[in-house]
């Protein structure tokens, strides 16, 4: 079972990540924007209420819609969508259903499609090869 704090050591161990001041949500610089890679997924409880964060969940991104839909597919204890995410590149993922080393997996690919290419070369280049 994964954390938030998990999450958080997870993200922060990334090269450039950095973690909002205001909510819990990642992102990595790329042309002088923040890129989201993952944050806490703002339910909405009632019909045509405000959103609110339930850390039980995280919203990660995904390199695209057939890797959300490969996903998907795959667990459906462990990843899930929702009407809000419908066309855009991310999953909503139970922390309670997840292990740390997968979790680590998604976020570094999710940091992967979102980081500058340079870095992704040079994070690459550091890693010890199998």
């Amino acid at each position: 079972m994964a954390t938030q704090a998990d999450v958080r050591r997870i993200a922060l161990a990334l090269p450039d990540v950095e973690e909002s001041p205001d909510r819990f949500a990642f992102s990595v610089a790329n042309r002088g924007k923040q890129k989201g890679i993952a944050w806490v997924w703002l339910e909405r409880p009632a019909s045509g209420g405000s959103r609110v964060p339930n850390p039980k969940f995280l919203a990660i991104r995904v390199a695209s819609l057939t890797d959300k839909d490969l996903l998907l597919a795959s667990d459906p204890r462990k990843f899930f969508t929702e009407p809000h995410y419908n066309g855009y590149p991310a999953i909503l993922v139970r922390l309670a259903e997840i292990r740390a080393p997968e979790l680590r997996q998604l976020l570094v690919d999710a940091w992967r499609c979102q980081a500058p290419r340079s870095l992704v070369k040079e994070f690459d280049a550091r890693r010890p090869k199998p």
